[in-house]
């Protein structure tokens, strides 16, 4: 059960192992590009591609599609990016329901774990496979893999690293369960939360550190992405460099535009350059072609509307 490139990975490591893969759950396919033609979701297309029989619920609770559930008898459920499921359906397999979650669990519970651990700084986070429960992100821990974070990596890169190593984690798991070899421990630590990313979060406040910003940035890079204003201007930002050289300018103002190199900008602690950034309307632009193109210059501001 999965929807997005995250749980791509998964499906086509199940696929080459010895287990049974006995049908795909997907979301409906979505209107999306300019003419709103469906588009169906990266793991239906591949189940399509490789004859695997896909079910795609409106509500989870529609009988025929229980029912077609059913019809697969199917041992275990394994869910990788998905909708919260119901009772009725993650207590429906006899060996469970499991859940691959992109964090350190008890850290990290909710729909944007990947964003929030760079957005805080933090300097590892890895994998969790658990047995679902009712209450979200809290079952019994079946399997955790780590990975460090460098201090540039972006949400993007990051995503990559997890679906990967999230691939592996999964069999893992699925044939642990099979020989009764794992064993479900309760998670334990600290709890913390990864709410969705609201567009709010993605406005860029100058008057924080040069490090925070960096952090919300690549945190952000490449999707949703975080954002300013030049002159009216919507700008994303996808890429920065934090420096911790001190300057007296003041919080969103242009302190050097550097030949075909960054543009450094004061924060309230700190300078930020700025490498890769996207202005409304056009394609992804190193910051010396950013600066070239719009005229950038000392002593501009970033900010405002």
């Amino acid at each position: 059960m999965g929807t997005p490139d995250f749980a791509l990975p998964c499906l086509k490591t199940l696929l080459v192992s010895h287990h049974d893969v006995a049908a795909v759950v997907t979301v409906p396919d979505k209107p999306a590009g300019r003419g709103n033609k469906l588009r169906p979701s990266p793991v239906k297309l591949f189940a399509l591609e490789h004859g695997i029989p896909v079910l795609q619920p409106e509500k989870f609770r529609d009988a025929e599609f229980l029912n077609s559930l059913r019809a697969f008898a199917a041992d275990l459920f394994l869910v990788v990016a998905f909708r919260i499921l119901p009772e009725e359906i993650f207590l429906m397999p006899p060996k469970g329901t499991v859940n691959l979650h992109a964090s350190l669990l008890p850290a990290y519970r909710g729909a944007a774990p990947i964003n929030w651990a760079l957005i805080n700084g933090e300097k590892e986070t890895g994998v969790t496979t658990f047995f679902i429960e009712k209450k979200v992100d809290t079952g019994e821990i079946l399997l955790q893999r780590k990975i460090e974070i460098s201090p540039d990596m972006t949400a993007g890169e990051l995503h990559d690293g997890l679906a990967a190593i999230g691939a592996k984690v999964l069999l893992e798991t699925a044939n642990g369960i099979e020989s009764g070899s794992l064993h479900p421990i309760k998670q334990m630590g600290k709890v913390t939360q990864a709410p969705k990313i609201s567009k709010e979060l993605c406005r860029i406040d100058w008057a924080k550190s040069a490090q925070e910003i960096h952090n919300l940035v690549r945190g952000l890079s490449p999707l949703p992405a975080s954002f300013t204003f030049f002159n009216g201007l919507y700008l994303k930002i996808l890429r920065t460099k934090s420096e911790t050289i001190f300057a007296a300018g003041r919080p969103g103002e242009i302190l050097d535009v550097r030949k075909n190199g960054p543009i450094d900008v004061q924060t309230g602690n700190g300078v930020l350059s700025l490498l890769q950034v996207q202005p409304q309307g056009k394609r992804l632009m190193s910051a010396g072609e950013f600066s070239r193109g719009y005229r950038i210059k000392t002593g501009d501001m970033l900010g405002g509307e």
